[in-house]
């Protein structure tokens, strides 16, 4: 019979619809979007003063399984999702074994088929064991589904191998997305290089780390006349150069993740682990810089850069801590506390950068509510308040850089594939 949600504000960036609406979902499909439907179904949800929107498409998740079920699996990762509002998420390939390979992409598939409870789309690596030195059968990749490839975690040191790696990837339809990191001069680096790792003793990263292997990703993207996605941007000059890029006409998009739009550098002063990214937190201006590139669409895509470690590689000393946080199930609540509140974007602008545009760039049929397209809705309270603690999360791991933070924007049903698969308190 289906769901009917009702008199909540959709939000379909598609459509450019902002508007008070009830949609009918049938079949697994959206069967109708309008006013004062009146159908007899098996459910309805009342939406009023709700926001109704696209699942979120978060294109940069790290599930963990194969091989390190012990910080992550894709049972719990996609469980995670859903509280967050994630609906469809893009698997980073930094897994044990590596998904460099059709017959490691297979094992994947096979996991994803048996335990998902989200969409799953699958990246493989660029090289083999991510080690920088042969290109993976990236046609081979394409033919089994993978729809991005990406060395994530590390960049790929020899501009001859990442120019064939781009020709080939244009010649096959696939998406290069980069970790612009440049090793030699990011070295053992823990903290943004700058007054904070001085005062703190810690071994910095410096900005040009980043923002040089950017420069030299794209153009080496200009020069394959490919497309090129540049990952978890975080400071002021790579969003400068991305722009410059762009008005060339080079095919580039960025996304950055929530902790960069929200958190600085200051944060590690206390050696909370938590805080430990890489990219590192940088400093205010830079911070600012991500909310303009944001706010101008030089950033197109928010994506958590969910990075889940157990106790025993974070609870150390902050040197040998592993860098990363998770992030599925605050990105949404921090998006909305930092950048609604804040008028920074406006909803119809958040909502493109959570759905439509990582859609459009990984070329998937999400992040619409057009009728006929795959069910896949999410109901928020944008004013509702909560407090992140470790006992509320789904995920198996709890290295949060927002423990006891009180954020707004609570995901009170997630409808995937046309069934209801979430319901919050």
């Amino acid at each position: 019979m289906g769901i009917l949600i009702k008199q909540g504000r959709v939000i379909d960036p598609v459509n450019n619809i902002d508007d008070i609406l009830d949609i009918l979902v049938r079949d697994s499909k959206i069967a109708r979007v309008a006013k004062g439907i009146r159908i007899d179904v098996d459910r309805v949800i009342d939406a009023a003063g709700k926001i109704v929107m696209p699942g979120i498409v978060d294109m940069h998740v790290h599930l963990r399984e194969p091989g390190r079920e012990d910080k992550e699996t894709v049972a719990s990762g996609t469980q995670a999702a859903l509280k967050g509002g994630v609906t469809s998420v893009l698997a980073m390939p930094n897994t044990e074994p590596v998904i460099d390979c059709v017959k490691n992409v297979r094992l994947l598939k096979q996991i994803i088929k048996k335990d998902a409870r989200a969409n799953v789309f699958i990246c493989a690596a660029i090289t083999k064991g991510r080690q920088g030195q042969e290109i993976t059968e990236i046609a081979r990749l394409k033919r089994e589904g993978v729809i991005a490839i990406s060395d994530d975690g590390s960049s790929v040191e020899r501009e001859e191998l990442l120019l064939r790696a781009l020709k080939e990837a244009k010649r096959c339809g696939v998406l290069v997305i980069c970790h612009s990191e440049d090793r030699a001069l990011s070295g053992k680096g823990v903290v943004n290089l700058g007054i904070v790792s001085t005062r703190m003793g810690l071994r910095g990263i410096s900005k040009e780390s980043e923002y040089r292997r950017v420069e030299r990703d794209i153009q080496l993207a200009q020069k394959a006349s490919a497309r090129i996605h540049i990952a978890h941007v975080s400071c002021a000059e790579s969003v400068k150069i991305v722009k410059k890029a762009r008005d060339k006409g080079v095919q580039v998009t960025a996304e950055t993740a929530p902790h960069y739009f929200s958190l600085t550098e200051d944060e590690v002063v206390g050696y909370d682990t938590n805080f430990k990214v890489n990219p590192p937190l940088r400093n205010r201006a830079d911070l600012e810089a991500i909310r303009e590139g944001l706010r101008e669409d030089i950033i197109e895509v928010i994506a958590s850069d969910h990075a889940p470690h157990t106790e025993n590689e974070k609870d150390i000393e902050f040197e040998h801590a592993a860098f990363g946080i998770t992030g599925l199930e605050t990105e949404l609540a921090v998006s909305i506390t930092e950048l609604i509140n804040t008028k920074i974007l406006s909803w119809m602008e958040l909502v493109r950068k959570l759905t439509t545009n990582p859609s459009r760039i990984l070329e998937l049929d999400k992040g619409t509510l057009s009728v006929g397209k795959d069910a896949d809705i999410i109901v928020v309270d944008p004013t509702r308040p909560w407090r992140v603690s470790k006992e509320g999360f789904l995920s198996k791991s709890k290295n949060s850089a927002f423990l006891g933070r009180e954020l707004y924007g609570v995901v009170e049903h997630v409808i995937c594939a046309g069934k209801i698969v979430f319901q919050g308190q």
